[in-house]
């Protein structure tokens, strides 16, 4: 048993390293194959690359080849050399379709007169053959092609007729639109001169508003000035008086002080002894000069204090007046500002209601102007689409041109507007003409014979 879990074991063993040798295997089969994709897609993009190289040069190849077989094409039939831009293949298989074309319809016309009765004949010997070959239900399935076929131009010849009516249309459109846009061409300046003068006086007006703004300012500031001025000489003139005032009051107060010293000097002199009435009646003496001579200074200090009192009364006399210029200039100071406030207040309104006026034109102006761009936005569409009318309407007529009308000549110029619409009528008729006599032929026919004549006219030149 024990031998046999060993195989077992070892079996299992070598059946993962088998697996993991296998992995291995996968694992380097997908990393090789990864390298040869990607080298591989390498080679594709250089292979393109050069292909797209290639191609570049082969098509400028082909154009100068093309060119060279025009030009030699053009040399070889005797054609004038173009001095433009060389010319594509088609532009140039174009332009000789259109000059052989504008030849055939030049050949055409001169031997329609003589080939007529014998087309015919030969379309009814060709129809009697086909009837008797093929039978007479193929007769009629080519008589219904036939009818088809005119159905088919008549269609075509309505859907002409109608663009023809459309293009009138347009005409008439533009030329009231021409003649709209020229009437308010004729009012427009006007009205812009207009607007501009109203612009200008609300610019004047509101320069006067804001020099009347500047100077009542001025005013303003002149009088705060000058009251300043008032109220610091009134405040000078107040100290010094204070000052003098106080000046006074001192002398009075020392004055008294010394009267009233020399009163209590005499009292208690008289209360002295007898012996000492001599020094007394001398100083008494003295005394009593001292006293005249404090008397003497007392008047005059009353009278100093009386002309003080005058003084003082003179003082608060101009200090009342000067309270009552005071107070009437700050009533004035206070009137100034109030009437400057509804100054400055009207003045901004006025100024709002001016601005706002030319905001109201300015706008006005620039709709007037959006509508003068689309105007004439339109008007270059318009006569982008009538070049193009006439151009198509120019480009049929010269196709036409083969066939004509018994008319005589218009008397309108090739450079009048109406030149185009009478072009297009004249066109129409043409139309109708070849219709007429293309009426009962085999058009299949006609078409076969127009190709074989362009044939040998080509071989021919």
């Amino acid at each position: 048993m024990l031998f046999e879990s060993e195989n077992t074991k070892t079996s299992i063993y070598d059946q993962i390293a088998d697996l993991q040798r296998k992995l291995q295997l996968l694992e380097s089969d997908r990393s090789a194959y990864y390298e040869s994709s990607q080298s591989a897609l390498e080679k594709n993009r250089q292979n393109i690359l050069q292909l797209r190289e290639e191609n570049r040069d082969l098509k400028k190849r082909v154009s100068e080849d093309e060119q060279q077989f025009v030009q030699s094409a053009l040399h070889g039939r005797g054609v004038e050399k173009d001095t433009g831009p060389p010319m594509s293949g088609k532009a140039a298989l174009s332009k000789l379709e259109h000059r052989v074309a504008s030849k055939m319809k030049r050949l055409n016309a001169l031997r329609h007169t003589t080939l007529t009765h014998q087309r015919r004949l030969d379309d009814l010997k060709r129809e009697c053959l086909r009837l008797e070959a093929v039978g007479f239900n193929q007769a009629l399935s080519e008589k219904e092609d036939i009818t088809m076929k005119l159905r088919s131009l008549q269609n075509c010849l309505e859907k002409n007729q109608l663009k023809c009516k459309e293009a009138a249309n347009i005409m008439t459109n533009y030329l009231k639109l021409k003649r709209h846009l020229q009437e308010e061409s004729l009012t427009f300046q006007g009205q812009i001169d207009g607007l501009e003068a109203e612009i200008m006086k609300y610019r004047r007006e509101l320069q006067e508003v804001q020099d009347m703004n500047n100077k009542a300012q001025l005013s303003k500031e002149t009088a705060i000035a000058e009251l300043q001025q008032q109220e610091e000489l009134f405040y000078k003139e107040h100290q010094e008086k204070d000052y003098l005032l106080a000046i006074y009051r001192k002398r009075v107060q020392e004055i008294k002080a010394r009267a009233e010293k020399l009163d209590v000097s005499h009292k208690k002199k008289l209360l002295y002894s007898a012996e000492y009435r001599s020094e007394m009646i001398v100083k008494r003496s003295s005394a009593t000069l001292r006293i005249h001579i404090c008397v003497s200074c007392i008047q005059e200090v009353m009278d100093r204090y009386i002309a003080q009192r005058e003084t003082h009364q003179h003082m608060q006399a101009v200090k009342a007046e000067n309270e009552y210029v005071l107070q009437q200039l700050k009533e004035q100071k206070v009137h100034l500002k109030k009437q400057f406030e509804a100054m400055k207040y009207s003045g901004e309104t006025q100024l709002s209601s001016e601005q706002r006026l030319l905001d109201e034109c300015e706008q006005e102006l620039l709709v007037k102007q959006q509508s003068c761009e689309t105007a004439k936005e339109r008007l270059s569409s318009l006569v982008k689409t009538l070049s193009t009318i006439q151009a198509g309407v120019e480009h049929l007529a010269d196709q036409l041109n083969h066939i004509s009308l018994n008319e005589p000549p218009s008397d309108i110029s090739p450079n009048s507007e109406e030149f185009v619409v009478q072009l297009l009528a004249q066109c129409e008729r043409k139309v109708q003409l070849l219709q007429s006599k293309l009426h009962g032929m085999d058009l299949d026919e006609i078409a076969k014979d127009m190709e074989e004549e362009e044939v040998r006219h080509r071989e021919r030149s």
